[in-house]
C-alpha cells in the first residue's frame, strides 16, 4: 500500500487528515478513482477532466495541485500497486480559525475486489437524487456519498449485489456507483446525462465502443417498466468496466451477444490504451 497525502509519502497505518478538516465533518470535497492495468492507469486524462470539472462547481479548484503533479502522484500509486484501484480525494479543508487545517489533496492504491461473473440489482427509490430537476451540482463527483451507500446496504440486505436507483416517478438513473445500460432488440439503451447522472468515463468509452460495433445506441429518459421488452443488462464502472447483471428486482437476464461485444471490445481498448507505452 502506497498513501500520498499533497505528495508526502504516509504511513498506510497512520494516514490521516485533521478532523477539523470539512472533508470529514460535511463530507466537502471531491474524489476520484481510477484503475490502474500493469501499473498503469486507463483514461488518467479524462479523469482529470472531471475532478478538475468538480473542483470547479465547488468553488475548491484553487486548492488543486498543479495537474502534471497530480497525475505524477497517480502514476507513482499506479507502478506500486500495479492492478489495483487508485483513489484520489481532495478535501475542502477546514473552517475553525484556530485550528490549521488546510485542504488536503490524499492519493492512494487498494486492491481489486473480487469480481463476480455477473451482478443482481435491486430497484431502489432515489429522493435525493436530481432526477432530471435542474441541480448546479449535477454529475460532480462529490465526497457526499452517503445516500448512494444507503441504498446500497439497503439492496444487499435484501437479497442483490447492488441496486437500480429510479427517480420518484420511476425513471431508471444510475447505480449507487456505476452507470447502467441495457438492451432492447440488439439496440443499448442508456439514461441520459440531463437526468443529472455522473458522466461515466467508462460509460463514455462503452459507447464509443458500441460505435465502433455498429451497435446503434439512444439514450434517453426510461421507466422502470421498459426493461419489460429488454433481453439484456449490464452495469458500467471503473472498477467493474463493463459487466451483465442477471437481475433486475423480479426481472431476470441472460448475459447476451450484445453485452459479451461490449465487454470483450471495451477490454481491448483498455488494453490497447494501457500497454502502448
Amino acid at each position: 500500500m502506497r498513501v500520498l497525502i499533497d505528495g508526502r509519502e504516509a504511513d498506510p497505518t497512520t494516514a490521516s487528515v485533521s478532523v477539523f478538516d470539512w472533508g470529514v465533518v460535511r463530507g466537502d470535497g471531491c474524489f476520484e478513482a481510477l484503475r490502474s492495468y500493469d501499473g498503469v492507469v486507463f483514461a488518467v486524462d479524462a479523469h482529470l477532466d472531471r475532478l478538475w470539472n468538480s473542483a470547479t462547481v465547488l468553488g475548491m479548484e484553487g486548492s488543486l495541485p498543479e495537474r502534471s503533479v497530480l497525475a505524477e502522484w497517480i502514476s507513482k500509486a499506479a507502478a506500486d500497486g500495479g492492478e489495483c484501484v487508485v483513489r484520489v480525494i481532495a478535501t475542502r479543508g477546514g473552517t475553525d480559525a484556530h485550528v490549521d487545517a488546510p485542504p488536503k489533496m490524499i492519493v492512494f492504491w487498494e486492491e481489486l475486489p473480487d469480481l463476480p461473473e455477473a451482478l443482481s440489482l435491486a430497484e431502489v427509490s432515489a429522493p435525493w437524487h436530481p432526477g432530471g430537476f435542474p441541480w448546479p451540482l449535477a454529475g460532480v463527483k462529490g465526497l457526499s456519498y452517503g445516500p448512494n451507500m444507503a441504498s446500497l446496504r439497503m439492496a444487499k440486505a435484501a437479497g442483490f449485489d447492488s441496486a437500480v436507483l429510479l427517480s420518484r416517478e420511476g425513471i431508471m438513473l444510475e447505480g449507487p456507483t456505476n452507470s447502467i445500460g441495457w438492451v432492447v432488440e440488439g439496440v443499448v439503451e442508456t439514461p441520459s446525462l440531463d437526468l443529472g447522472i455522473l458522466g461515466s468515463i467508462t460509460r463514455t468509452v462503452a459507447l464509443e465502443v458500441a460505435t465502433d460495433l455498429d451497435i446503434e445506441v439512444r439514450e434517453g429518459r426510461h421507466p422502470v417498466s421498459r426493461l419489460d421488452n429488454a433481453q439484456e443488462f449490464f452495469i458500467l464502472s471503473t472498477v467493474n468496466e463493463v459487466m451483465p447483471v442477471t437481475r433486475v428486482g423480479s426481472r431476470r437476464f441472460e448475459k447476451g451477444p450484445v453485452v459479451e461485444r461490449l465487454q470483450g471490445a471495451f477490454r481491448q481498448r483498455v488494453y490497447a490504451a494501457t500497454h502502448s507505452i
